[in-house]
C-alpha cells in the first residue's frame, strides 16, 4: 500500500501531458509521468518516492508506437519489456529486457520507465547506447530528437517536465551479431551483479554495461582495448578493468572484489560469444 494519496490524470496528447506537468508542478504537487507504475508503487511503499499527482501517458499514441518507418525502428516509451521481447523487432533489446525481473513484472515495466528509473541498473538503455539510437524528448519548448549518447550520462539527462517519448534506431543495427549476458548471485530474478550487452559491427565489437558501477554505461576506451586483436584476450580483459568510469559497485549483492571477478569472466565470455576472441 502506498502511504500517500495522489491525483490521477490521463492526457491524450503529448502537449496536454507536458502542460499538465507544468500546472501541477506550479501547484506544488510534484507530478510524475506514469506508464507501468512499478517504480512508483515499489519506492512509494518505502517512502523513497512521493507524488501528489501522476500523469498516465499510456493513451498517448506516440508513446505506444511500435513500427519501422524509413528504415528506422521507432519504439514508444510506454511499450512494456514483454511487448518489446515478443515483437522480435529488436532482438538485443528484447533479450536484455527479458532479464529484468519476472514475466509478470515485465508485463508492466516499460521502456521509458526502465531507462528513467531511479534504480541504478536501467538495462534497457544498453542496446540503445550500442546502436547510436536517438531519443525524442518532449518538453515545454516542444519536441527535440537527440542522440542518446549525448543525452545519457549515467542517467537520461531530462529537465523538469520533459518526457522521453520514443527511441529511434537504424534498422541496420538490429540484424548484427549480438549477445546479452547477465550474471546474478542467487535468484534467477534477482538484481544483477553484472549485465553486458554487445554487438559486432563490420569493424569492431561494441559493449555496454550495467551493475558493474552505480550506473549503466558504454565506454569507448574499453571498446578500443577489447578490439586490439593482436593482444591476447585475457590481457585485454585485465586492461579493461583499469578503465571503468567509476569505482566497482560494493553492496549487499556483492563486494567490489567479487564483482570484479564476475565482470572479468563475464566480459571474457561475452567477447567469445559475439565472435571477438
Amino acid at each position: 500500500m502506498i502511504p500517500f494519496n495522489f491525483e490521477y490524470y490521463e492526457p491524450s496528447t503529448i502537449q496536454e501531458a507536458v502542460h499538465l506537468f507544468k500546472v501541477l508542478d506550479d501547484q506544488g504537487k510534484h507530478p510524475l509521468y506514469y506508464s507501468g507504475g512499478t517504480e512508483i508503487i515499489t519506492l512509494g511503499r518505502i517512502n523513497e518516492i512521493y507524488t501528489g499527482a501522476v500523469i498516465d501517458i499510456k493513451n498517448i499514441p506516440e508513446c505506444s508506437t511500435l513500427a519501422i518507418h524509413n528504415e528506422k525502428l521507432i519504439l514508444g516509451c510506454a511499450l512494456t519489456l514483454s511487448e518489446l521481447h515478443d515483437s522480435g523487432l529488436f532482438p538485443l533489446l528484447g533479450e536484455t529486457g527479458a532479464g529484468v525481473a519476472d514475466r509478470t513484472s515485465r508485463n508492466k515495466i516499460t521502456l521509458g520507465g526502465n531507462i528513467c528509473s531511479q534504480i541504478i541498473y536501467r538495462e534497457a538503455v544498453l542496446p540503445l547506447l550500442l546502436t547510436d539510437s536517438e531519443v525524442r524528448i518532449a518538453g515545454p519548448g516542444g519536441m527535440q530528437q537527440v542522440p542518446i549518447n549525448q543525452i545519457f550520462n549515467q542517467k537520461l539527462q531530462l529537465r523538469k517536465g520533459e518526457l522521453f517519448v520514443q527511441s529511434i534506431t537504424d534498422t541496420s543495427y538490429i540484424h548484427m551479431p549480438y549477445t546479452a549476458v547477465k550474471k546474478r548471485k542467487v535468484s534467477a530474478i534477482d538484481y544483477p551483479l553484472v549485465t553486458i550487452a554487445a554487438i559486432r559491427t563490420n569493424s569492431m565489437i561494441r559493449l555496454a554495461f550495467s551493475g558493474v558501477c552505480s550506473f549503466p554505461f558504454r565506454s569507448q576506451m574499453i571498446e578500443e582495448i577489447i578490439n586490439r586483436h593482436q593482444i591476447p584476450l585475457q590481457s585485454r580483459v585485465e586492461e579493461a578493468v583499469n578503465h571503468l568510469p567509476a569505482p566497482i559497485l560494493d553492496d549487499i549483492k556483492g563486494s567490489a572484489a567479487y564483482r570484479e571477478f564476475v565482470f572479468k569472466n563475464t566480459l571474457f565470455d561475452t567477447i567469445r560469444l559475439v565472435g571477438g576472441g
